[in-house]
């Protein structure tokens, strides 16, 4: 489904406009989680939150942005390694307090670690163990 964006109270589907039902912001405390996903495989990439600026700058520009809880500020998954979230699909839960963001994945990876997805170790007898391999050196893409 290809959305087309406008203002932050609809969104234009070709042949259709959809008003946007209200997220329940107040039952999460003013964040909601999102579980993101890529929209042809629908591996889970990562969980983050967004807050309602951050809900209202995703429909705006069709790129995901979160609320980042440790750095309290908003901000544009891929401003820094350019690996941005483009949206797809967005899907409520029965409850309006989580959301899927069904995205295209752009520079190969989700994860800040270098991975293509946040969930790369899995639980094997009784400790973590690395899963998938990187797809990009952190040290080089952020240049820390």
């Amino acid at each position: 489904m290809e959305l087309i964006y406008q203002d932050h109270g609809s969104l234009k589907t070709p042949g259709r406009e959809t008003k946007m039902t209200e997220l329940n912001f107040k039952k999460g405390g003013g964040l909601l989680p999102v579980i993101v996903q890529d929209y042809s495989s629908r591996e889970v990439l990562m969980l983050a939150y967004i807050n309602e600026e951050a809900w209202e700058q995703t429909i705006a520009t069709g790129k995901a942005h979160f609320w980042s809880r440790s750095r309290k500020k908003l901000w544009l998954k891929g401003e820094s390694s350019k690996h941005y979230q483009i949206i797809k699909e967005i899907l409520l839960d029965c409850d309006e307090d989580t959301v899927i963001y069904l995205v295209e994945q752009q520079g190969g990876a989700a994860c800040h670690k270098g991975y293509r997805s946040c969930f790369f170790r899995r639980l094997q007898a009784a400790d973590f163990e690395i899963k998938d391999e990187p797809v990009f050196d952190p040290a080089e893409v952020y240049k820390k």
